[in-house]
Parts: C-alpha cells; sequence; structure tokens
C-alpha cells in the first residue's frame, strides 16, 4: 500500500486519477440526466417497427405528409385507416426486423474476423512468441468489449439518432440515443448518453447497434497488437484495451460516424457532405493504424531486428499457411464489414449492398495482384507474405468508398493500395519502425488512402441525405449523392483531406500521449531475457508448440533464420 501511496504522490498520477475521477463523474451525469429523457426505450420490441418503417422502406406512402407526421408522432388515425394502419404497422415491424437480422448477421462475421487477425499475427510472427501473440488478439475481445460498454458506446454514439450515421432513417427504437453532445467551440467530438447501456437506452434498436459497433471497434483495437508483437508485455497491452476502447476509438468514430464536426463539415460549412466513411477506412482502419504506430515507435524493435549499422534483418514468421489462411479469413468477414454498414437491407437504398459486396471482392483481387507482382518485379519472387497484405490493403482502402465508386474504381484503387502497401512497409522497416504484420502500412497508410478515395472516385449516384446533406425535399424524389472530384464535387475531397489530417493527428497524438503516461507507470517490455528466449512461457506459462525446442532466430545453432522450432 505504501508503494501505491508513493506513486499516486507524484504529480503526473495525481493529475491522471483527478482526470479519471472527472470523467466517470461526467459520465455518471450524462447518463443521469438521459435517463429522464423521452422516448422511452423498447427492450421487448413490441413497439418497434410502426408504419411509418413502412412508409419510409419504399419512399411511398398511402397518407398525406400530414398523416405521416401524425404516424410518427404516434397519433391514432381516423376509423376508416385503422385496417390501413394495422396493416402498415405489421409491415413496418418486419421490415425493422429484416434490417436487425442483417445487422446481428454481419456483426457475427466481423466477429470472426478475429480469428482471421489471430491467425495472420500468429503465423507472421516467430514460433516462440506464438502463445502471447495469439492471446493479445484473443483477449482484446473481452477487454475492448468491456470498455466499449462502460463508455466507448456512449461517447461514439450517445448524442444521435440513425439517421445521423447514414443508415436506415430509423431502426425502431434506436433513436431514444439521441442525447447531449460535448462540444468545444461548436464542435462535436463526444456523445454524453448510453454508458454501461443505461436503463435510458434498454432498447432491442440500441442493443443491435451496440453488437455492431462494438465488432468494429475491436478490430481498430486488434491492429496495434500485431505491430507491437512479440516485445508487449502482456499486462500493459490490457491495460492499452481500455484506453483504445473508451477514448482511442470512440472520439474519432463520433466526429464522423456519430454525428461529430467533421460529418457536420457538409452542413456547416459546404464541404460536400461532411466526412464520408462507409465501413471505416479511417474510424477503424487508419486509426488503429497510426495508434500502431505511435506504440511501434515507443516501445522500440525487437531484439536482433537492425544491425548496429542499422540495418534491418529478416525475421520472417513461422507459420505462412496459418497467415494465409487467416488472410481468407479475414476476406470472408469483411462481407460483414462492408455490406453489414449499409444498417439493414430493407429501406431506400439499401440493396446498394450488392454494390458494395462486389466493390469489396474486386479491390482485394486487385491488391493482391499488384502485391504479388511489384515483389516480383522488386526481388524476383512471388512473396507469399506480401501478397497476403496485397489483398488486405485492397479491402482496407475499399472501405471507405465501396458503396459510392463503380466496378472499375474499386479495381484501381486495390491496384493503388496493392502498391502502397509494399511501398509502405519497405519505408517504415529503413526508419527504424518494426513492424512485424505490416499493420501500419496495411490499416494506417491504406486506410488514409481508402478515405481520401472517397473524395476522388464517388460517382454521385448514392448517398443523399449522408450526413443531413442533399436529401430528397420530398417522398420519390432522389436527392443528390456523394460525388468525388472525378464527377464534379472538390468539395467533398476537401471534406476528406481535412478529416484524414484530423484522424492522423488524433490516433498518433493520443496514442503517443497515453503510451508514454503508461510508460511512466508500467514497463511497456519484457526483459530482454524474456524476449530473447519467447513470451510464451514467462508471460503466458505455456508454450504454443511444447513438443518443439523453441530457438532463438539469431542465436547459433537454430533450425533457420524463420525463428522456427526442430526436433
Amino acid at each position: 500500500m505504501s508503494a501505491i501511496r508513493r506513486r499516486f504522490a507524484r504529480p503526473a498520477a495525481r493529475a491522471v486519477l483527478v482526470c479519471w475521477l472527472a470523467a466517470t463523474v461526467m459520465m455518471l451525469a450524462g447518463n443521469i440526466a438521459a435517463w429522464a429523457q423521452d422516448p422511452a426505450p423498447d427492450p421487448t420490441g413490441s413497439a418497434t417497427g410502426k408504419a411509418a418503417n413502412a412508409a419510409n422502406a419504399t419512399s411511398l406512402s398511402a397518407f398525406s405528409a400530414d398523416e405521416l407526421t401524425a404516424l410518427e408522432a404516434g397519433k391514432e388515425k381516423p376509423a376508416t385507416n385503422g385496417d390501413l394502419l394495422r396493416t402498415l404497422d405489421t409491415v413496418g415491424q418486419g421490415h425493422v426486423a429484416v434490417n436487425i437480422m442483417w445487422m446481428l448477421l454481419t456483426g457475427f462475421l466481423v466477429m470472426f474476423m478475429q480469428a482471421g487477425f489471430a491467425m495472420v499475427e500468429a503465423g507472421f510472427c516467430r514460433a516462440k512468441h506464438a502463445a502471447h501473440v495469439i492471446m493479445t488478439n484473443f483477449m482484446i475481445y473481452p477487454i475492448g468489449m468491456l470498455g466499449f460498454w462502460i463508455a466507448g458506446f456512449a461517447i461514439m454514439f450517445g448524442s444521435v439518432a440513425a439517421s445521423k450515421i447514414g443508415g436506415p432513417a430509423t431502426l425502431g427504437g434506436l433513436p431514444v440515443l439521441n442525447g447531449a453532445e460535448l462540444k468545444i467551440g461548436g464542435f462535436g467530438i463526444a456523445g454524453l448518453k448510453g454508458f454501461f447501456l443505461g436503463p435510458s437506452v434498454y432498447d432491442v434498436g440500441v442493443y443491435v447497434m451496440f453488437l455492431f459497433q462494438m465488432v468494429f471497434m475491436d478490430t481498430t483495437a486488434t491492429i496495434p497488437t500485431g505491430a507491437m508483437a512479440e516485445r508487449w508485455r502482456f499486462s500493459a497491452f490490457m491495460v492499452y484495451g481500455l484506453f483504445i476502447s473508451i477514448i482511442g476509438y470512440p472520439i474519432y468514430g463520433h466526429m464522423v460516424w456519430g454525428g461529430g464536426g467533421l460529418a457536420m463539415l457538409g452542413q456547416l460549412a459546404g464541404l460536400g457532405h461532411g466526412a464520408v466513411d462507409f465501413a471505416g477506412s479511417s474510424v477503424v482502419h487508419a486509426v488503429g493504424g497510426f495508434t500502431a504506430l505511435a506504440g511501434s515507435m515507443i516501445i522500440g524493435p525487437r531484439i536482433g531486428k537492425y544491425t548496429r549499422e542499422g540495418k534491418p534483418v529478416a525475421m520472417p514468421g513461422h507459420h505462412l499457411p496459418m497467415a494465409i489462411i487467416g488472410t481468407f479469413i479475414l476476406a470472408f468477414g469483411w462481407f460483414g464489414f462492408n455490406p453489414g454498414s449499409s444498417l439493414g437491407m430493407v429501406g431506400a437504398g439499401n440493396l446498394r449492398v450488392t454494390v458494395v459486396a462486389v466493390n469489396t471482392m474486386l479491390a482485394s483481387a486487385a491488391g493482391a495482384v499488384a502485391a504479388m507482382f511489384y515483389m516480383k518485379l522488386k526481388f524476383g519472387k512471388f512473396d507469399p507474405s506480401m501478397g497476403a497484405n496485397g489483398l488486405l490493403a485492397g479491402l482496407v482502402a475499399i472501405t471507405a468508398p465501396c458503396a459510392f465508386v463503380t466496378a472499375w474504381s474499386a479495381v484501381v484503387i486495390g491496384l493503388i493500395a496493392g502498391f502502397i502497401v509494399c511501398l509502405s512497409v519497405f519505408f517504415w522497416e529503413r526508419k527504424g519502425i518494426d513492424d512485424p504484420v505490416g499493420a501500419v502500412s496495411v490499416h494506417g497508410i491504406c486506410g488514409i488512402f481508402g478515405f481520401l478515395s472517397v473524395g476522388i472516385f464517388a460517382d454521385g449516384t448514392y448517398g443523399a441525405g449522408w450526413n443531413g446533406v442533399g436529401a430528397a425535399e420530398y417522398l420519390g424524389v432522389a436527392g443528390k449523392g456523394v460525388s468525388g472530384i472525378l464527377y464534379g464535387d472538390w468539395k467533398q475531397l476537401v471534406a476528406q483531406l481535412i478529416s484524414a489530417v484530423v484522424c492522423m493527428a488524433w490516433a498518433f497524438g493520443s496514442a503517443w500521449v497515453f503510451f508514454k503516461i503508461q510508460g511512466k507507470f508500467q514497463r511497456l517490455r519484457p526483459t530482454a531475457e524474456e524476449e530473447i528466449a519467447g513470451l510464451d512461457m514467462p508471460e503466458m506459462g505455456a508454450y504454443a508448440y511444447p513438443d518443439f525446442q523453441q530457438l532463438d532466430a539469431t542465436s547459433p545453432g537454430s533450425a533457420s533464420t524463420t525463428g522456427g522450432f526442430r526436433r
């Protein structure tokens, strides 16, 4: 206890404690205030989905505008319309049920991507660290989930209704979020409703939104585990899991997906539709990638990665088949990631998911082919690991523009991403940044490129009403969709550029501050002896491959330069 008291006697420790207590008080105050707000939540789902949902799904209505307004307000209709109203109520709930089922199924697919990440990262790392690496991928799921439940979800979405994030006009009870927003100079940075999924958001629509958005957060949180693999203490990693799920990911996420300041650039500054990111090239991947960059820089390279002259030494992974299978799992899960971000199948424009799915496939193929041929031309060999990273780079890059571009644009975006990821991997390696799996390049650099691609390739056929811009003035009339500079709207590219700068600055800057502060209180790295021997036994108490002798890749008598193992 005396050691704890001495530690918190330091000024920096006192400041951290005060900030944490202030944040806790703010969360509780926001939750208490939100509980008193209407509308009431719908925990059973019996009141979720009304006639207005049926009208919204088809962009047509059997009622006048005044009658539709009355329906949305829950007012009774004249007896002559009673049967029609009840029929539309039933149809409306069916439409919402289909949307909820779509979100659940695609959310489950995204959750399964965690298995893909685990296999890719473990396969690209050395055998002596395999149990440790795969456990960071496993434990980020429960740790991040609890952090997102405590505060991350409320901070990200606790001030908006569904229409603010480009989904269907309603998912039943989801508008019960619609709480207060924390602003700085009129710029929204955080929501203030839904902490701990409290009583004010005890609603079927909110709960499905939480599940879907939680697995997206988990993807972001996983990315640094690859970049910082083989030299990250497990206890330090667990503290990071709370940071990324409560602060790092949700704050930028609110700015873009939660109706915050970047989303409002279109309404308030006339810059296109504001920040547009359909499924998360910036919100998910770039935030994870630049968080990984900060962590890799602070924690330093693995022992033996660089010679005394500063030249990088190859440290190939121990199990390429595992990594390639993991890549396939990720590609499969991406069909939940991108098409699922429509937040439904029923509703005007939601059948666009077919375009989203095909664009996702094409970009991944182009990225893999581009990376493979780059490596062949550059080094004379078709490199399997870079081929996998090329496919993932194409997927990351198409994630933001997938709903807004044509097939040819998707192929071009994937090809460019496949080349970029190769150039980026070697660039960071030359700069002394040790990234065992290429996470900074795949997710950070290609994430930013994909996000900017919206402002270049979006063709204007989709996205009317996104962030409240270009919506139809009356039912049945299409509004203006998201358009890039190739289709006449240079302002959309400006919005993307501003948001990209904010993304990089926030993700890298907040992570840098976090890791620096954490390093004052907790060791980030294991000892040199533990790292050389492998982190499986010192950190996990178990070997990934107990039947084999673990050997250091750089020691005499190694089985190979891959850091593998032998009998």
